[in-house]
């Protein structure tokens, strides 16, 4: 039966191990001299061997050869390779993460060993255990017979209680370097036949990102297909996905504001099958290691990727402003957010990427010019309707806007002095009664919405009622619509501030419902009149 390449070729001496010379020396050091420690903690990130590790040091404990341990050719070491050796037990704790499994391994440890010389215990993702079975756990794993070894591995450190880990000896586990990698799957290549081309090797240790059994399984989807040979075009169609230099390449066109290049980049890679939501995601992480990277001396602490990858990071974090990436993570995320309830999440990543080419001061000069500037059209008005309203709703009429004063012909080519001219104060200083607050209140909500998705949570349960000169009055008929406008309170003081041409404070007011407001007669009269298409008059 067909072995997948990081099992057919696992290696079966600590020579053969990739990239992890610093715990190769501590462990055949201790072995030759005798000085094993009762409890190893082995962490490190997916696919650098950590597993593969604790069997050789099983197998170095219990190899039967007079030289470097271990061997791999004894009775021993086949028998540990092969899973029959009955004094290895390896445990997953993803499946058995309960007290009574752990109450069941105390039991056996009491059990000297039957073949071996030594008796080990690997328990793989120990992170998973419960915190009743850690507890369970602690006394034997501080003090356990002198014929026991165990062997902690785990991809979360951060999830093990202290008491866990001040009981074993520590061993961190890098990433592989892509160098170290490419000399790996070159060898494995040369073995199976197969002509793989440096730079498909580069592409595939690049997107491995220090995982040796990622790059064994991506090689092997590339080989799967039954080409004896290999390029680098070859892997990027076998793997389907966004790597870090799509992430680099598209923002580095933002960067540059190619609007119409980066659309069509996001094109290219969408047609080749990608989620939209999940490129966004990465999309956003990638921002979020341009900012790490930025600043911090040791990046690889908090960016889980490899010293390669992290370096090109850099080359693009140096120039690129603060500023922009951190309008890179807001836009994003908020896009990110809307998308998850959008039925065209597509539209609002190239909304999205538009406007982080403009730029936040453009995209409102656009919108000054599209809208403010222009000429609000006229509200029709049926005739009839008109003729039959009440009288006292007549009488107010609608704001007019007064004509501007005539320009005498020879006066045209005399221009006025450019700091006298002050457009902007008419509209500034314009008093209450020229505003419609209805319609005031519709444009905040189209440009609000636009912006916020749950932004419309405000217009059905508030309503503007006032503006004056220095403030506006917002009033809310729910606690929960209150609670939304007092926190989207910096934006909706900003919107009235882009329509009314200038910066007010808002108040809020709660309308109490549990009062019925009484109407007088001539408004009863009015109401009858709208609805049954008459002239109520009230004696």
């Amino acid at each position: 039966m067909y072995q997948a390449l990081y099992r057919a070729y696992r290696p079966e001496t600590f020579d053969e191990i990739l990239g992890q010379e610093h715990i190769v020396k501590i462990l055949k050091n201790q072995i030759d001299t005798d000085s094993t420690s009762h409890a190893y903690l082995f962490c490190g990130t997916r696919g650098t061997g950590k597993t593969t590790t604790a069997r050789l040091l099983a197998k170095g404990l219990n190899c039967l050869s007079e030289g470097s341990r271990p061997c791999g050719e004894c009775a021993n070491c086949r028998a540990i390779k092969e899973g029959s050796f009955i004094d290895v037990i390896e445990i997953d704790a993803a499946s058995n993460n309960g007290v009574e499994n752990i109450r069941e391994l105390r039991e056996s440890v009491n059990y000297p060993p039957a073949v071996g010389r030594r008796k080990i215990y690997i328990i793989d993702e120990v992170h998973m255990l419960s915190t009743g079975a850690f507890n369970a756990l602690l006394k034997t794993l501080e003090e356990p017979p002198e014929y026991v070894t165990f062997i902690l591995a785990t991809t979360e450190v951060h999830k093990l209680p202290a008491t866990i880990l001040s009981r074993c000896m520590r061993l961190d586990f890098k990433r592989v370097p892509e160098n170290t990698l490419i000399t790996g799957m070159a060898d494995i290549c040369r073995k199976i036949g197969i002509d793989a081309d440096e730079d498909a090797l580069r592409i595939i240790a690049a997107n491995a990102d220090g995982s040796v059994r990622d790059g064994l399984s991506i090689l092997d989807q590339c080989i799967s297909g039954g080409d004896r040979k290999i390029s680098g075009r070859d892997v990027l169609e076998f793997l389907g996905a966004s790597g870090d230099e799509d992430f680099l390449e598209l923002t580095d066109m933002v960067r540059k504001k190619r609007t119409s290049e980066a659309i069509a980049f996001l094109a290219g890679i969408l047609s080749d099958g990608k989620d939209v939501r999940q490129f966004m995601k990465d999309w956003v992480n990638h921002y979020r290691n341009l900012l790490m990277v930025k600043f911090m001396k040791n990046p690889q602490t908090v960016v889980n990727m490899s010293a390669e990858n992290i370096e090109r990071i850099s080359r693009q974090a140096n120039v690129l402003d603060l500023e922009d990436i951190n309008r890179g993570i807001l836009e994003l995320s908020r896009t990110l957010n809307e998308a998850r309830w959008s039925t065209q999440p597509r539209i609002l990543l190239e909304l999205a990427i538009v406007k982080l080419c403009l730029g936040a001061g453009e995209i409102r000069e656009l919108s000054d010019y599209e809208f403010d500037r222009a000429p609000a059209p006229a509200k029709a008005v049926s005739p009839a309707k008109a003729d039959k309203a009440p009288k006292e709703r007549a009488a107010k009429p609608e704001p007019v806007a007064e004509p501007e004063p005539a320009v005498e012909p020879e006066s045209a080519v005399e221009l006025e002095p450019v700091e006298k001219a002050e457009p902007v104060a008419k509209v500034q200083s314009a008093p209450q009664g020229e505003f419609d607050c209805d319609e005031i209140w519709n444009e905040v909500f189209e440009d609000g919405e636009a912006q916020k998705g749950s932004f419309n949570i405000i217009s059905r349960g508030g309503t503007l009622t006032s503006i004056d000169d220095k403030s506006f009055t917002v009033v809310v008929t729910n606690d929960m619509t209150k609670t939304h406008v007092e926190n989207n309170r910096r934006l909706l003081e900003d919107l009235m501030e882009k329509h009314t041409g200038s910066r007010r404070v808002l108040k809020i007011s709660k309308k109490d419902l549990s009062k019925k407001e009484e109407k007088s007669a001539e408004e009863i009269a009015a109401d009858v009149g709208d609805v049954l298409g008459i002239t109520v008059d009230v004696e």
